[in-house]
């Protein structure tokens, strides 16, 4: 991994893993809660939150995903170091 990103670059990536986390905590409290109203809405908030953080995301720094979760640039943004996992 040659490539420097800039600090932009990690602080937005920071915003997408800290709404995955709520995420994925909410998804596991309504698992269990399935009837919680506050809590499907703020699910649904950071939903919408997520999308757009990985908008942004990949206009500015390509893909986030692979397997047809997110739109490549010409050219094929998947040979583009760092990759999101990376860092």
């Amino acid at each position: 991994m040659d490539k420097q990103m800039d600090a932009a670059y990690y602080h937005l990536l920071h915003e997408l893993q800290a709404v995955d986390f709520v995420l994925v905590e909410l998804n596991l409290y309504l698992d269990t809660h399935p009837n919680d109203l506050k809590a499907i809405e703020e699910y649904n908030r950071y939903a919408v939150k997520r999308k757009e953080l990985a908008c942004a995301y990949e206009e500015k720094y390509g893909p986030l995903m692979h397997f047809g979760h997110s739109y490549s640039k010409y050219p094929w943004q998947w040979a583009d170091e760092p990759w999101p996992w990376q860092v």
